[in-house]
C-alpha cells in the first residue's frame, strides 16, 4: 500500500489536526460530519408498513459487528437482522455499503434504519435518533505488538494516530487531546481512513503508531493477529454503539426498541455478543449515553 498522499486538512472542533490521507466525501457526508444537514425527510413506521418493506444500512468492514466473509455478510448486527426479518410485518432490504455515506444516508432518508454499531455521540444526536444500545464501545488505541516507545495513553503525545474518518474514533481525539494538555504535552498528526482495514495495515507497515477504535473491534483484532497488535489504554470517556434512524421517527424508533427490550430480556442479545464479541455488556443503559 502507497504512503498516505497529503489531503486537505479538516480540522475539528478542538484544534487543528492535520490529515495526511485524502478522504473523498459527498457533500452531504461532509455536512454531516460538521452536524449541519439539510432538511430532508425519513419515512414513518407507517408508512414503511403501507409500502412493505424497510431499507436497513450495514458497513463492509467493521469487525467484529458487520464484515463480509466468502461473501456472507457475518458479525454481531447481521446475526440480529436475521432475527429482526423472522417477525417483521414487512420485508427488510439490506445495503451493505461503506462507512463513510451511511449515518449521512439515514438521516437525509435515503435508508430507513443505520443497522450498524454506530457511537453515540452529542454531534450525531443532532440528526439522528438511537435504539438501547447493543454493546459498549468505549474508544481504545492500539499499537504494533513490538512497540516499546508507548505504555501508557501520555506516550502517544506527538505520535501519529490513524482514525475514521467521521468515526467515532475521531471524535475520541478531544477527550485524548484534554488529556495529553493535561499533562502539558500534545496529540501528534493524525490520519483519517474510509476504512479501518486501511489503517491496520498501515500499523503494521509503520506508517501510524498507534490506532483509536472501539475496544471490541480491537480487542477482535489482537485475539486475531497477537504477533501484529497489541491493545493499549482507554483514549475516550465510556460510550456506547446502538442502531439509529433519522431524527424525531419516533414509530420507528420504537419498534426497534421493542426488538432490543425482547432480545435483551430473554438473554438473546447477551449469547449473541458472547459468539461475535467474545464477551457481554449485560449493565447497558435502557436509553442512549453520550
Amino acid at each position: 500500500m502507497p504512503s498516505p498522499t497529503a489531503g486537505t486538512p479538516h480540522p475539528p472542533a478542538f484544534g487543528p489536526l492535520p490529515v495526511r490521507r485524502a478522504v473523498l466525501l459527498c457533500g452531504l457526508t461532509l455536512a454531516f460530519a460538521l452536524g449541519a444537514l439539510p432538511d430532508a425527510r425519513a419515512a414513518s413506521l407507517d408508512e414503511i408498513k403501507a409500502r412493505g418493506s424497510m431499507t436497513v444500512a450495514t458497513e463492509d468492514s467493521y469487525k467484529p459487528f458487520e464484515y463480509v466473509e466468502n461473501g456472507m455478510p457475518m458479525g454481531l448486527d447481521h446475526a440480529l437482522l436475521a432475527i429482526l426479518r423472522k417477525d417483521a410485518p414487512f420485508k427488510i432490504e439490506q445495503q451493505i455499503i461503506p462507512w463513510s455515506g451511511l449515518l449521512a444516508g439515514v438521516a437525509a432518508g435515503k435508508y430507513d434504519v443505520a443497522l450498524t454499531a454506530a457511537v453515540i455521540t452529542p454531534d450525531r444526536t443532532k440528526s439522528l435518533d438511537f435504539t438501547m444500545p447493543i454493546a459498549e464501545s468505549t474508544q481504545y488505541y492500539a499499537v504494533r505488538a513490538d512497540e516499546a516507545r508507548i505504555k501508557t495513553v501520555t506516550d502517544l503525545a506527538g505520535k501519529t494516530a490513524g482514525v475514521q474518518a467521521g468515526g467515532a474514533s475521531f471524535t475520541a481525539l478531544a477527550d485524548l487531546t484534554r488529556t495529553l494538555e493535561a499533562a502539558g504535552l500534545k496529540l501528534g498528526p493524525v490520519v483519517q481512513y474510509t476504512s479501518y482495514p486501511e489503517a491496520y495495515q498501515d500499523l503494521a507497515n509503520g506508517r501510524l503508531d498507534y490506532v483509536v477504535n472501539a475496544a471490541v473491534n480491537l480487542a477482535s483484532l489482537v485475539r486475531e493477529q497477537p504477533k501484529r497488535f497489541r491493545m493499549g489504554e482507554a483514549v475516550g470517556v465510556p460510550a456506547y454503539a446502538a442502531w439509529a434512524v433519522a431524527k424525531g421517527n419516533t414509530a420507528l424508533l420504537d419498534y426497534l426498541d421493542a426488538f432490543m427490550v425482547r432480545v435483551r430480556a430473554d438473554g438473546t442479545l447477551y449469547a449473541l455478543q458472547e459468539k461475535w464479541l467474545g464477551t457481554t455488556f449485560k449493565a447497558m443503559p435502557d436509553q442512549p449515553t453520550r
